[in-house]
């Protein structure tokens, strides 16, 4: 009886999976009740450096809540209003105290000329305690903003309820959008798994994140949910 309903939560789990429909799927993405959680914050520089020109800076979490032993994704956005069109050459994320592994992905979003803005995966440096991507100038102005996007694995140390705020974010480039923002943080609280994330967790080491749902070119949806169900139902 238990081994049946136990294929029964795997498979359930998987044609939520093959329907395009994350375990996390109803998560909020809103700051925690009690308000000491924020899943994002933002900030503005507007100064003699910037003439006139407001930069603005953000840093969110995918989700309010998020599984140990998943991923966490940070979105920053780095944008300005105006006239100003300001280049970016380098962001450096800082992730939460606890998260010591390197990025899992990471891209970034840029307006370029005739293209519009564009989608490029990168490769984040270590830089002082956070990691960073570099380039000869990232373009913005107030219709382009750059968009870092990182994910990191949450590791399994996290105590289910345990909020987790991130570190800030440092900017350089041309004079005005250059800088530095510790307290430019995002917050999510650690939780258990649930039943479909444990059933699929071994899919995050076959190309297919319980976090994401994104299929890497390493096999197929349905071979991979096939072996994950097989070694569950064996074990």
């Amino acid at each position: 009886m238990f081994g049946n309903r136990r294929a029964a939560a795997i498979i359930s789990a998987a044609a939520l999976v093959c329907a395009g429909l994350s375990v996390t799927t109803l998560e909020t993405g809103v700051a925690s009740a009690d308000g000491t959680c924020a899943i994002s914050s933002h900030a503005t520089k507007n100064d003699i450096s910037t003439l006139g020109i407001t930069m603005t800076y953000d840093k969110s979490a995918n989700l309010d809540s998020i599984g140990v032993g998943t991923t966490v994704t940070y979105k920053i956005v780095i944008g300005t209003t105006g006239i100003g069109n300001p280049y970016v050459n380098t962001i450096t994320d800082f992730p939460p105290a606890g998260i010591t592994a390197a990025p899992v992905s990471a891209s970034i979003t840029a307006y370029h000329a005739a293209l519009g803005e564009k989608t490029e995966s990168v490769t984040p440096e270590p830089n002082a305690g956070g990691w960073k991507v570099t380039n000869t100038g990232w373009f913005v102005n107030s219709g382009n903003p750059l968009t870092y996007t990182i994910t990191y694995p949450v590791p399994t140390t996290y105590s289910p309820g345990q909020q987790v705020t991130s570190g800030g974010i440092g900017v350089a480039g041309t004079v005005g959008v250059s800088n530095e923002l510790p307290n430019l943080t995002a917050c999510f609280t650690a939780r258990a798994n649930t039943v479909g994330e444990d059933a699929l967790g071994s899919l995050n080491n076959n190309g297919l994140g319980s976090a994401d749902g994104q299929l890497s070119s390493t096999g197929s949806l349905s071979t991979i949910l096939g072996d994950a169900i097989k070694k569950a139902l064996g074990s």
